[in-house]
């Protein structure tokens, strides 16, 4: 029988599982500390225990980390992205993103996002909704992943960096509300145990209603970004089959809820297609929107997907020039639009989301195939 995992479980959880082994309660806590705010990676570093508990630990429970497979730094900007293997052998990516390269432009100097040094977590093995500009959707889903596993992202990474990691981004691998449950119980431990703030905690969703409402009602103090792309209900189902079950009108009416309940201003994501999203008309309906929602815009670079099926047509779809993007920047800011260029990113590293690990799994499907030589 499998050892439990104790990583991903919380204080309270922790705490449980001592007094099963006949431990007091604190025991729990004192766990969790060693953990997650001390990061041991065994049982044995936990030197504060007598040498009996940790042998009862030892053979009750384990505690599992990911591997790291491989790292690739952007020589451009120091982008870091890191390539992680479970314990079932599948592969996600997590991505560091270094200060002063999170946004650009003049009106970007004194925001605090230049001073982060942010990772961008996955939630799932793959992703489910088939979004057109996504490499991760051609992986389909394979599976979700544990607290455990979403929560050691950020404990692996810090270790790589060698330096805290000030925020978190669930805008990896996967849909996060997809796997609700685990990433709120991850989003719970990160601030509790490794001490980073719910306010610098963001989940992005390509518009799974009913979970924002939920999150909305259970008071959670983290922060909601919205993958939006086009405010034209045919053209966004065309892009992001999601919107054929949660059509704008009810997207929206959820984040309108989201910030009533908690007064936090939402950031949409949008990349700008050329002729596809970057019109008169779509300028005038994200000024409506920003004028109904508090909220911020973050124009998003488009990274060419091609690799991910080679021969197959994902979409038609072109990224708007620098200039054109430049402008409809500006058109919205003269409307007193909130609005940022993210930079293209570790564009030398696989930049597309999910690039890294598909890449690197066909090389490794590829090697095991056997290979052939002709009888004579």
């Amino acid at each position: 029988m499998k050892k439990p995992n104790l990583k991903g479980l919380t204080a309270a959880e922790l705490s449980e599982f001592c007094v099963a082994l006949g431990e007091k309660e604190y025991r729990g806590r004192q766990l969790f500390t060693w953990m997650y705010e001390k990061e041991a990676p065994s049982f044995d570093r936990m030197t504060t225990f007598s040498a009996k508990f940790r042998e009862d630990l030892e053979s009750r429970a384990s505690i599992e980390s990911l591997t790291l497979v491989e790292a690739r730094r952007s020589a451009g900007d120091g982008t870091t992205k890191l390539l992680f293997e479970l314990s079932d052998g599948k592969r996600i990516e997590s991505v560091l993103i270094p200060p002063k390269t999170a946004f650009k432009g003049k009106d970007a100097g004194e925001e605090e996002e230049q001073k982060r040094l942010t990772l961008c977590v996955s939630t799932q093995v793959g992703c489910p909704l088939d979004c057109s500009f996504c490499a991760t959707a051609t992986m389909g889903l394979l599976r979700n992943l544990t607290p455990g596993e979403i929560v050691d992202q950020v404990i692996q990474a810090r270790a790589y960096a060698g330096k805290p990691i000030t925020n978190v981004v669930y805008m990896g691998m996967g849909e996060p509300f997809l796997n609700y449950e685990n990433v709120m119980k991850s989003v719970e431990i990160i601030t509790t145990g490794l001490k980073i703030a719910a306010k610098r905690i963001t989940v992005s969703t390509a518009g799974w209603a009913p979970m924002i409402r939920q999150m909305a009602d259970e008071g959670r103090k983290i922060k909601l970004a919205v993958s939006l792309h086009t405010l034209d209900d045919n053209a966004r189902t065309e892009l992001m089959p999601i919107n054929a079950r949660f059509p704008l009108e009810e997207l929206l009416d959820a984040v309108e809820y989201y910030y009533r309940k908690t007064k936090e201003r939402v950031t949409f994501e949008y990349i700008l297609f050329d002729g596809w999203n970057d019109t008169d008309d779509d300028l005038r309906r994200i000024v409506k929107l920003s004028r109904s929602i508090p909220s911020k815009i973050n124009i998003i670079p488009f990274h060419d997907i091609a690799f991910a099926n080679p021969g197959v047509k994902r979409t038609s779809l072109k990224p708007a020039s620098a200039e054109r993007m430049e402008e409809f920047v500006r058109r919205l800011r003269d409307e007193h639009v909130t609005v940022f260029i993210r930079s293209s990113a570790g564009e030398d590293i696989d930049a597309a989301c999910g690039q890294l690990a598909i890449n690197v799994e066909r090389k490794r499907t590829s090697a095991k195939k056997p290979t052939h030589t002709a009888r004579r």
